[in-house]
């Protein structure tokens, strides 16, 4: 039953290329941004359906206040008595409807304004994920010629060390002639 409680959850593995972690950024975004316009889609429907009902509504009272007044006309307790109570439950179906209505039509711009604000932040991503791809390349031009340049300073290194060799052995030479020389005079 507890088997599994303590258990760490795998990490994913992040990408060890940059670019792709953006990739994987844009893609969760652009599926969140996907999400949260299918549902204000939903809701937008939802709006035209209550719409509608709201109509229906408001058409259903003017009809009960028609009959009503008929009724009342007619001297119809039994038949005014139900037409009140049908005028109530009418009444109470427009309010719940109409508040429905007013919160689908919140909810819906609310999540169409977070659907625009993740598309913004997906085309601000994709500028940068681009400038990130440039200077990457950038990058790796410039690390290339510096490999170059550091190629030929260590071969400058090594000429500069052989012309010092050279010089010492010279140098040498020349003790070695001077002792000779002191010697044999």
């Amino acid at each position: 039953m507890f088997f599994g409680l303590w258990k760490r959850k795998k990490e994913r593995s992040r990408p060890v290329d940059p670019l792709a972690a953006f990739d994987e950024l844009l893609e969760n975004l652009e599926r969140q941004a996907s999400e949260l316009r299918k549902s204000a889609a939903t809701l937008l429907a939802l709006k035209g359906e209550l719409t509608r009902a709201v109509e229906r509504y408001t058409r259903r009272l003017a009809e009960l206040d028609a009959r009503r007044a008929t009724a009342e006309s007619r001297a119809d307790a039994k038949a005014v008595a139900v037409l009140k109570k049908d005028r109530v439950q009418a009444e109470a179906l427009l309010a719940s409807t109409r508040e429905s209505l007013e919160r689908a039509e919140s909810d819906g711009a609310l999540l169409l304004e977070a659907a625009a604000e993740l598309g913004e932040r997906v085309e601000e991503l994709r500028r940068e994920r681009e400038s990130a791809s440039a200077r990457l390349v950038m990058g790796g031009i410039v690390t290339d010629a510096l490999k170059e340049r550091v190629a030929r300073f260590e071969q400058a290194l090594v000429v500069d060390a052989a012309r010092d060799e050279v010089e010492r052995a010279h140098a040498l030479a020349d003790v070695y002639r001077e002792e000779l020389r002191e010697k044999a005079d």
